[in-house]
């Protein structure tokens, strides 16, 4: 994969909000060693849609703000701030087309916000812990940058694509978001308590189909003056995505001992198989991971 270094990063859609003090409750960490899961999935399916590898529980809490980030020309190839602010760009560049065309609803932007260590969200505190999360009650991405790290030296998934997937399934979240998915899941949750998890599972599934679809279009997307994003854009930039999708399933996190009924993410074969299912279609109404 290689992004343009001529493309326009619109850090508009972005926000840097630096280092958090920590305060709040903070989240729950990756469960890497087993007998993770959603800790308090209630509240995960209320509040917040998402966190790529594991549960979060907040409570209470702030909208974040924001600080400005500065990306000039070519700083995609040295800042991962300004190359992930391009991944949204390009995320958000090929949903603002493909939601009104195929869903008959107007795409709403959502920024994601770079913090460190803590950040206050509409969704409540949270800690470096609780990893890559949409909050429905903001509209935003939160990424701690420190994750990149994390899913390369802890998951084993390197690669640049790896971050592009996991971005592309936040905003998948959105996508739930708009087209009013996520409410009807959240109301069947309430209903169906027994079947929390599973109605989870479908959730991140189809996030990571979209994130799928998502990549399917990568190489189409341009930025505001109409140059392409990326220049490139290759099967080994796909194989990085789906290995990023093994090494986040509930059973490759749980480990050896990983208890089938605490998935709310989804197996890493079947992660892989929703995320593939997007791409080689390339079309989101395929991404029907309830019926």
């Amino acid at each position: 994969m290689t992004l343009n270094p001529n493309a326009q990063v619109d850090t508009g859609q972005v926000r840097d909000a630096g280092r958090g003090s920590g305060g709040g409750l903070a989240g729950i960490p990756i469960p890497i060693n087993g007998g993770g899961g959603v800790i308090g999935l209630i509240v995960l399916a209320l509040l917040v849609v998402g966190g790529i590898v594991g549960g979060n529980q907040f409570l209470g809490g702030d909208n974040n703000g924001g600080g400005d980030l500065s990306c000039p020309a070519g700083a995609q190839k040295s800042d991962v701030r300004c190359a992930n602010a391009l991944y949204v760009n390009s995320i958000q560049n090929y949903w603002q087309g493909a939601l009104p065309q195929e869903f008959g609803t107007p795409y709403q932007p959502a920024d994601t916000v770079f913090y460190e260590q803590a950040v206050n969200t509409g969704c409540g505190a949270a800690d470096s812990g609780v990893g890559p999360f949409y909050c429905p009650e903001d509209d935003l991405v939160y990424i701690d940058v420190s994750f990149w790290n994390e899913l390369s030296s802890r998951f084993g998934a390197s690669g640049e694509f790896a971050q592009a997937y996991v971005l592309a399934h936040e905003y998948g979240h959105h996508v739930q978001d708009l087209v009013g998915t996520e409410a009807t899941v959240r109301r069947q949750m309430e209903r169906d308590p027994a079947n929390q998890n599973a109605l989870s599972v479908m959730l991140e599934l189809q996030a990571d189909c979209y994130a799928g679809v998502w990549a399917k279009h990568a190489a189409q997307t341009t930025d505001a003056n109409g140059q392409p994003i990326f220049v490139s854009l290759t099967q080994q930039d796909i194989d990085e995505a789906l290995q990023a999708a093994a090494a986040v399933g509930d059973d490759a996190i749980q480990g050896p001992n990983a208890n089938e009924s605490s998935f709310t993410h989804g197996t890493s074969a079947q992660r892989q198989q929703w995320f593939s299912t997007g791409y080689s279609g390339g079309d989101p109404k395929a991404c029907n991971t309830f019926g």
